[in-house]
């Protein structure tokens, strides 16, 4: 059986799409964690960081089922978020320029801010997020729909995010999930730099939606002004925007969490699917 694909990046963190409105994918495939594994497979499939489905919702526009690199079903992916709302605009569903969408952790809201073609600058507002939880001086883990942990570094450029991420992912503190590891550098009060190594992917990825924003809400804490509410992130894929509301009168949570940047359509075609 053969089935139509889209290729889509954002700031280089790639993803297949699959438009599953009919239910036939999941129906035939099972949701099987090899064959999506070997779709995303750099050189026996298509390529990518993870798989999506646009998917029916009762409650919202369309729901968003994402899926990890390795196969398995993965937490939200902000990146991906934003590519999936530029899939759904060429499908005609995002009419208005603004969109909600269910995913593994609720609703979500979105804005089409323009696009060129085949060329998307996206916002997608992320679920509101505690306090960051302070591990060392210069480490804080924050989950902004995934779990990261964000460390300060002086220079992530000679960071080796591959080795040191992968070790801190495993480590048994994190168990049994793991978690992502971002490697990140205040370049000045608003702007920064991040490198991150993602579960499931299980490497240093070009860019990290949820992780940015992780490293941009964790940047507030940790340079210690809670006026610094917008940063640029410049990561190896591009550079992304993150904005939020830091916790006010008592308050534990970071609000209004919002990631914005490009996403870019690449490619689509058929694949045959036993």
């Amino acid at each position: 059986m053969n089935f139509a694909f889209h290729k889509y990046h954002g700031t280089g963190n790639d993803f297949i799409i699959i438009d599953d409105r009919d239910n036939r994918f999941t129906k035939h495939t099972k949701n099987s964690a090899s064959l999506i594994a070997g779709l995303c497979h750099r050189q026996f499939g298509i390529g990518a960081d993870g798989l999506m489905l646009l998917q029916h919702s009762l409650n919202s526009d369309f729901h968003m089922e994402y899926y990890n690199a390795d196969g398995r079903e993965g937490s939200f992916c902000g990146n991906g978020s934003r590519c999936m709302v530029a899939f759904a605009h060429r499908q005609g569903l995002v009419r208005s320029g603004k969109v909600r969408f269910t995913a593994s952790d609720g609703l979500h809201s979105a804005e089409l801010l323009s696009f060129d073609n085949t060329l998307y600058q996206i916002a997608v507002d992320l679920s509101d997020t505690h306090m960051p939880e302070k591990i060392k001086d210069n480490e804080y883990f924050v989950n902004t729909g995934s779990p990261h942990l964000v460390l300060f570094v002086k220079d992530p450029e000679s960071t080796d995010a591959s080795l040191l991420g992968a070790k801190i992912r495993h480590d048994p503190a994190w168990k049994p999930e793991g978690v992502n590891v971002n490697f990140a550098a205040c370049i000045d009060s608003h702007y920064l730099q991040v490198k991150t190594y993602e579960r499931g992917v299980e490497r240093e990825t070009l860019s990290c939606g949820t992780g940015v924003a992780a490293a941009a809400i964790a940047a507030c804490v940790y340079l210690g002004d809670d006026g610094r509410t917008n940063y640029r992130i410049k990561t190896e894929g591009g550079e992304l925007g993150v904005s939020f509301n830091p916790p006010k009168h008592g308050s534990i949570l970071f609000t209004n969490i919002r990631l914005s940047g490009p996403a870019q359509f690449v490619f689509c075609g058929d694949i045959p699917i036993k």
